[in-house]
């Protein structure tokens, strides 16, 4: 084991990064890494990630299931005819991440998301074309490996962009490639590695 894989606290060694606190090693256990392709899913990771900017991911972690309830279920059609009186509820709405720009973004991605759709067919399959549609798998073995971008994300932030998509700069498409299952970076060592 190397000084970034640690012990977790059932004993297994974990990427460094989540281990120590239940909820943030229940995530690096369960979900992150594991591919996802459902696009409501895919929606709302998005927008969690874009809302992460900033600020650490277990922050949003803790909110996450407030996140779902303000809005409504990470549901795009309806988030996309949110007006003046839903974006005072949600900056009035303690439980998530009062950030008027990022609030007014998750309405304007909804709309993005709707044209996409319709465009694209699945959301899902779009953002997968980006790593082909399979998961690429990192093995970074130290700091010096990490990565907060690659040319895939690099892409996917400019394809989104244009398409009228916010917060969604290269380094959260990564993170959301995480997060997604569409990138797999556990470290070596990590027991989700074997």
């Amino acid at each position: 084991m190397n000084e970034y894989v640690v012990p977790g606290l059932d004993g297994r060694p974990k990427c460094r990064w989540c281990a120590g606190d239940e909820l943030y090693e229940r995530y690096h256990d369960d979900e992150w890494g594991f591919p996802i392709h459902d696009d409501q899913t895919m929606f709302g990771l998005l927008m969690l990630e874009g809302f992460q900017a900033g600020l650490s991911w277990i922050t949003i972690l803790r909110k996450r299931e407030n996140f779902a309830k303000a809005f409504d279920n990470w549901d795009p059609e309806r988030i996309a005819r949110y007006g003046p009186d839903d974006i005072a509820r949600l900056m009035n709405d303690a439980g998530i991440i009062r950030n008027r720009l990022k609030v007014e973004g998750a309405v304007k991605n909804a709309n993005a998301y709707l044209r996409l759709q319709q465009e694209e067919g699945s959301f899902s399959d779009y953002l997968w074309s980006f790593v082909g549609g399979a998961p690429i798998v990192v093995r970074p073995r130290d700091e010096s490996d990490f990565r907060a971008t690659s040319p895939e994300s690099d892409a996917m932030s400019k394809a989104l962009k244009k398409r009228g998509f916010t917060f969604v700069g290269s380094t959260i498409c990564y993170a959301h490639m995480q997060s997604a299952g569409m990138v797999d970076d556990h470290l070596v060592g990590c027991w989700r590695t074997v």
